[in-house]
Formats: structure tokens, C-alpha cells, sequence
């Protein structure tokens, strides 16, 4: 496991491993052959000097995963011993290129220079020092500047996909929390449509079916009530499935008035519930999204009466004030328990939450004295 990890981390990829394998061999043979056929006047015969570049050509394998000691190595041995020229230009290279810490790789860099200069070589008497000591500075300072320039633009390319791999993962997140957001929404909708309407229609059909025979006038009235529950709900899941379709544009922009609040508190009474409605402030126009959320407080709270509280009494208070709208309505406990059992999620109350805080207002609802309360308040935007 420890070797796979070492050979993943020395060759990423089949390319680099080919290349660092032939750049190796190539080098070996170049050295050698050079230190071999050129003509030194050094200390150490041909065989040796060309033997030593064979192995500093060799060891340029591991020039990514070890620049600085194979860097450590060439440098020091390969003036000793007079081989690996080719070699050591490709480590500096590779020093520059593979290393984190440009400090240590001007370094040893310079240590390298130094070494170059200061150790006593047979060469160096026929060279003088003025010329060696101009030559290594093109000698090192060429493939490590090369090396740092490469080193820079790998980090930079590096970067940059990791940056766009962040932001494509930024993107998917922000898609999937958009879409959560939206079935959230088509669930409230959904939630808004048919549970409200068809709650009160199974209230209206428990009404019909205790009053059919001993008033039947009574009986047909509720009965067109349904029908027009009935017609309300398929009407307004028709909008519902048009902005799952077209999108928001396609809602009804009609402002919701006072009398659409009576309607449904009107509703409520025929299907047997003792429902008053009290109004504060002067009645005007309200923005379409506050006349809606104030729609759906209304009709959920009596809604939910009609689930928990059968027909307790219920009042409604709507306050239009200058800066605001304010909504209660209050239940008190229930005289008998309901003749109905609906089911309930309890998604209604957190729908009316989610409303309300969307338009910056505040919303409670929980028991009060014997009964239930759920207040909102919606403040208007500024003209």
C-alpha cells in the first residue's frame, strides 16, 4: 500500500510516468556518452566520470517526489566526480519546478554556485576563475528560473480548477437548495388548494348528510355551496399547474379584498361554525402578495377550527393600519368534538410561517386560555 501510494504520488498519470522514464534514460546515455568520448583533464578517469553520469541520469526518476535531495546529491557528487552535466541542469529545473519553498530553492541554488566555484577542480586552472564563475551563473540560474516560472503556472492552472471544481459544486448546491425551495413551494400551493377547500367540503358534506331529510331546502343550499367550493379548488389547482408550467406570470395579479375574506367567513358559517369577523381601520387596496398570505391565514385558521375545534366560536380580527396589516383569529374551546376527523400533516401552520416571514412580517400561533390563536402581522412597503 505504501509503495502504490509512493509510485501514485511520483507519477500521477501513465504520461508523466513516461516521461520522467525516457527523460531518465535519455540523459544516462547523453551523460555518459559525453563524459566518456569528451576529453577531461579531471581526477578521475573516463570510466568513472561516465559511470557516475549514468547514475545521476538514472536518478532524475524520482526528480518530483525528491528534488531536493536529488538535488543535494547531483550537486555535491557531480562536481566531485565530474559527471551528470545534462542531469544537473534538468534537476535545477526540476528543483524549481517541484518544490513548495522557493526560499530553500535559492538555497540551494546558491549553495550549488558556491560549490561550483569554491571546490578545486583540475578544469577550473585552464578556465580561470572570471569565466566559471560568469558561466555557472547562466549554468543555474537559467533552468531555475525556468523551473519557477513553470512551478508558478502549474499552481496558477492548479487554482483555477479548483476554483471552477468549487464553483460547479457551489453551482449543484445552489440548484438542489432551488429546488427544494420549490417543492416547498408547490407543496404549500398544493397544500393552500386542496387541503384547505376539500376540509371544508367534507364539512359541508357531514352538514348535507344530517340535514337531507328533515330540510331539504337547507340541504340543497349546502349542496351548491360545494359546487362552488368544488369549482373554487379546480380553479385555483388550474393556476397552480400553469406556474408549474409557464411560471410565476401566470398567477392571477387580482388584489384580494375584503370580500373574498367575508366569502370564506361566510363558508365557514354555512358549514355550521360560529365565525365573527371584526375589521379595524379604514378598508383600501392592499398589495396582491399581503392580500394573499392575509387570504391563506384566514383560511387555514378556519380550517384548521373545522379539524380541532368543530364549531367553537371564532373570531376574527383584521387590523388595516398605515404602516402594516394585522391579522388574529382566536378560537375558544370546543363545545362538542368535531363530527369529522380529517387527517392533518401539520404542514399548514408552517406554510403560513414561511409566507409571512418571506414578506419580512411576524407570525404566533399556539393555545390561548382554553382555545387557539394565530396572529401575523404584515407590514406594507413604503410608496
Amino acid at each position: 500500500m505504501h509503495l502504490r501510494g509512493w509510485w501514485s504520488a511520483a507519477w500521477p498519470t501513465r504520461r508523466s510516468r513516461a516521461l520522467d522514464v525516457a527523460l531518465a534514460v535519455c540523459l544516462a546515455a547523453v551523460d555518459g556518452a559525453y563524459a566518456y568520448f569528451t576529453p577531461q583533464d579531471f581526477w578521475f578517469p573516463p570510466a568513472v566520470t561516465s559511470a557516475s553520469s549514468v547514475v545521476f541520469g538514472l536518478a532524475l526518476v524520482v526528480r518530483r517526489t525528491h528534488p531536493v535531495a536529488l538535488s543535494l546529491f547531483t550537486l555535491v557528487a557531480g562536481n566531485i566526480l565530474g559527471g551528470g552535466v545534462f542531469s544537473t541542469l534538468v534537476m535545477l529545473y526540476s528543483l524549481a519546478a517541484y518544490h513548495n519553498s522557493r526560499r530553500n530553492v535559492w538555497i540551494i541554488a546558491a549553495a550549488g554556485y558556491v560549490d561550483a566555484i569554491a571546490l578545486p577542480t583540475p578544469w577550473k586552472n585552464d578556465t580561470g576563475l572570471i569565466v566559471t564563475a560568469i558561466s555557472n551563473v547562466a549554468l543555474i540560474g537559467v533552468p531555475v528560473l525556468l523551473g519557477l516560472y513553470m512551478g508558478a503556472r502549474k499552481q496558477l492552472v492548479a487554482s483555477l480548477q479548483e476554483r471552477a471544481a468549487r464553483l460547479e459544486r457551489e453551482q449543484h448546491l445552489l440548484a438542489e437548495r432551488a429546488r427544494g425551495e420549490e417543492r416547498t413551494r408547490i407543496a404549500r400551493e398544493m397544500h393552500d388548494v386542496v387541503a384547505n377547500r376539500i376540509s371544508v367540503m367534507v364539512v359541508h358534506a357531514g352538514a348535507l348528510k344530517a340535514i337531507a331529510v328533515r330540510d331539504p331546502h337547507r340541504a340543497a343550499e349546502t349542496a351548491t355551496v360545494i359546487g362552488d367550493m368544488g369549482r373554487q379548488a379546480l380553479e385555483e389547482l388550474r393556476h397552480v399547474i400553469g406556474v408549474l408550467r409557464q411560471g410565476e406570470e401566470v398567477l392571477p395579479q387580482e388584489a384580494v379584498t375584503l370580500a373574498h375574506v367575508r366569502e370564506l367567513v361566510g363558508q365557514s358559517g354555512a358549514a355550521g361554525l360560529r365565525v365573527e369577523l371584526s375589521v379595524r381601520g379604514e378598508e383600501r387596496p392592499i398589495p396582491v402578495a399581503v392580500g394573499r398570505t392575509v387570504y391563506r391565514l384566514v383560511q387555514e385558521a378556519l380550517t384548521n377550527v373545522h379539524k380541532h375545534a368543530g364549531t367553537a366560536d371564532t373570531r376574527i380580527d383584521l387590523g388595516l393600519l398605515p404602516e402594516a396589516v394585522e391579522v388574529e383569529i382566536a378560537n375558544g374551546a370546543p363545545t362538542a368534538p368535531p363530527d369529522h376527523e380529517l387527517p392533518s400533516g401539520g404542514n399548514g401552520l408552517l406554510g403560513l410561517r414561511e409566507r409571512v416571514t418571506a414578506l419580512g412580517g411576524s407570525f404566533e400561533a399556539g393555545p390561548r386560555g382554553d382555545g387557539y390563536a394565530v396572529r401575523a402581522r404584515l407590514p406594507l412597503p413604503t410608496s
